[in-house]
């Protein structure tokens, strides 16, 4: 019997989220152009001792890739993932200040890529809003990146239309992140949600959406954030 309290928008995520466990990645919208940003080397060339503890991190973590959130995949090598970059949106374009995962150092990041044109983002934007309602705070944060490619009309009435408004409007019109997630062998389609932990070290990532804001969600970011602290 349907929920008449819950969105139909949510249920079929709740139904495409289920059918991601078992085939995952498969609701992802294939990105067939990936722009002109470059991939850079986003590995830290900082302390090389910066990700000994996320292994230990993601065998706490991965029991709880279930359920909703069933397509996430432990990161089979945790590396620092702190040298992406994206703009804070504060300017028209696409344009603003430069930022990277290492501003973020102290908060565990589940980054989330996502575009206009991709009908499962329409989706899952809305769940992500949610769980950063519920679960946002200074030791954990959902990045959404937006990466359209020109001005900032498209994502603003995008979001609008999706009542978000607990997400900041980041934005990389050149795809440079999405180039960056793919070399790794990340992201091969949107959205794409990589889990970061508090060191910004790679804990997870997949590919298609998710119902973030079920407890499935809540409590891998939860737990994640958790052993972020004091670690």
């Amino acid at each position: 019997m349907t929920d008449p309290g819950k969105p139909r928008s949510a249920l079929r995520l709740v139904a495409l989220a289920a059918l991601l466990g078992l085939i995952a990645g498969a609701a992802a919208v294939y990105v067939r152009q990936s722009g002109s940003g470059n991939a850079p080397e986003i590995a830290s060339q900082g302390d090389a001792g910066q990700c000994a503890a996320a292994s230990g991190k993601i065998a706490g973590l991965t029991p709880l890739m279930k359920g909703q959130v069933a397509a996430m995949v432990p990161a089979d090598r945790p590396r620092p993932l702190d040298g992406l970059t994206f703009k804070d949106g504060s300017g028209k374009d696409g344009t603003g200040k430069d930022l990277t995962l290492a501003d973020f150092k102290g908060r565990t990041v589940l980054l989330n890529l996502w575009a206009t044109w991709c009908v499962p983002c329409r989706e899952e934007m809305p769940a992500l809003d949610r769980l950063e309602t519920a679960e946002g705070s200074d030791r954990f944060e959902v990045v959404a990146v937006n990466i359209d490619t020109g001005s900032d009309e498209k994502p603003k009435t995008f979001l609008s239309e999706t009542g978000v408004t607990a997400l900041k409007p980041y934005r990389d019109a050149s795809m440079g992140v999405f180039n960056a997630l793919k070399k790794e062998g990340l992201a091969f389609g949107l959205p794409v949600t990589v889990l970061i932990d508090d060191k910004g070290c790679l804990l997870s990532a997949m590919n298609g959406p998710a119902a973030w804001d079920g407890e499935e969600g809540r409590a891998l970011v939860r737990a994640a954030a958790s052993a972020g602290t004091g670690s």
